[in-house]
């Protein structure tokens, strides 16, 4: 028996063994491309290289044993491979979305780290200001009533750019963190657009931009929350406002479309690069240069604010070029109790 077995083992192994070189040199050019065909490789190569050392010992001689042997490599590969393909399905789902998280982690991480930077410098600008005139007006360098006024009306200014700014992120953190809680009801679109068009009139006179709001008599109703939606449409009306050239126009418009309600707001900006439509809403992100007004500083986190309201609002924006600058389109759902134009005075 052992003398027998001594003189199998060879030509098992001469059999086999280049079966298994073999299907590992394809399980390894295969790893990198396909995680369910390497791992049905892997199922095969046990079974492939069994059944070719079996032939080899037999010497290709038919025999009621050879053909058992052969019935039961035929069974172990029709279990094993619908198993491997299986199993490897599952780990190539499982390392996608393993990959898929590692990126938005670092996306996510690259973002945070952006905001710090620019929130770091930004907050330090109003800060040295504000120190610089307190330290005037302490040391007495500025003594004249006028010039006290001025620069009392500066710090204010400057006080309430840190405080916007700090207020963005406090409103950027109840987003992200999930903590934002909404009290819905029916909301006339033609009231929030009003008052935040008024609110930004102001800004927008000073800067030589025409801000209208389209003037028909019949607003969509939407279901959501006033205040957050009027944040939405003043920090869209700020933006557009903010890279408008003067003599441009700002528009406000809204509509219906089927069971959804739709605002748009088209500014004059000159257009956006495509690659850089989509990280419009990115946290902190400002763009080129040439799309960052000189003297205008601020978190970058108006429109990142406006996406996180209006995705809790089940609602979706987007941006795009149109005509002369750029359009960005909120969409949300109508008041359940009409589905209807409402005019609003």
């Amino acid at each position: 028996m052992l003398i027998e077995l001594l003189h199998v083992a060879p030509l098992a192994l001469a059999g086999s063994l280049p079966v298994a070189i073999l299907g590992g040199l394809l399980l390894r050019r295969m790893r990198r491309r396909s995680i369910t065909v390497a791992v049905t490789v892997l199922v095969l190569i046990p079974v492939v290289a069994s059944l070719v050392g079996v032939l080899i010992v037999s010497g290709f001689m038919y025999s009621p044993q050879l053909l058992t042997t052969l019935a039961v490599c035929a069974i172990v590969a029709a279990v094993s491979v619908p198993a491997g393909l299986l199993l490897g399905r599952s780990i190539a789902r499982d390392v996608m979305w393993q990959r898929e998280a590692n990126a938005r982690e670092r996306a996510a991480e690259a973002s945070r780290r952006e905001l710090v930077a620019w929130i770091s410098h930004d907050l330090r600008t109003p800060l040295a200001g504000i120190q610089a005139m307190t330290e005037a007006l302490n040391d007495g360098v500025v003594s004249k009533p006028e010039e006290v006024t001025d620069y009392v009306a500066r710090i204010r200014r400057e006080t309430e750019r840190l405080s916007a700014m700090v207020d963005d992120l406090f409103q950027l953190s109840r987003i992200t963190s999930g903590a934002l809680q909404l009290t819905l009801s029916a909301v006339p679109l033609r009231e929030v657009v009003s008052e935040a068009v008024a609110a930004e009139v102001v800004a927008a006179s000073r800067k030589g931009v025409r801000l209208h709001a389209d003037d028909h008599d019949q607003w969509p109703v939407v279901f959501g929350s006033d205040p957050e939606l009027a944040r939405v449409v003043r920090n869209l009306l700020s933006n557009a406002i903010r890279h408008t050239p003067p003599d441009g126009s700002v528009m406000v418009a809204a509509g219906v479309r089927g069971d959804t309600a739709y605002l748009r707001v088209d500014d004059g900006c000159g257009g956006i690069p495509e690659p850089d439509l989509d990280r419009v809403f990115d946290v902190a992100f400002r763009g080129s240069a040439a799309r960052t007004p000189a003297g205008e500083s601020g978190g970058g986190l108006g429109l990142a604010i406006a996406r996180g309201l209006i995705e809790a609002h089940r609602g979706t924006i987007n941006a795009a070029n149109h005509g002369p600058g750029c359009r960005f389109e909120v969409v949300l759902p109508l008041a359940p109790s009409s589905h209807q134009l409402s005019g609003v005075g």
